[in-house]
């Protein structure tokens, strides 16, 4: 009865750090053509902000991290 449980303990405690290194939810994996999409979509938001140098490079960057939303 004793190795039973220190078995099921055994296997508990390794299958809840198994679940704890998990993401929560796996990034959804872009196409080519999604990530060109999106690039496209910031470019055409700085060029009308009329962006240029570091402040073009920062506002790209956000952008893309936010999947090319309007910002």
């Amino acid at each position: 009865m004793r190795i039973v449980v220190s078995a099921l303990l055994s296997l508990t405690i390794g299958m809840g750090s198994a679940f704890a290194q998990a993401p929560a939810t796996a990034p959804a994996k872009m196409t080519p053509e999604e990530k060109q999409a999106i690039s496209k979509s910031c470019s055409d938001q700085a060029n009308t902000k009329g962006l240029h140098g570091k402040e073009r490079k920062k506002f790209r960057s956000d952008c893309k991290s936010h999947a090319g939303k309007p910002q």
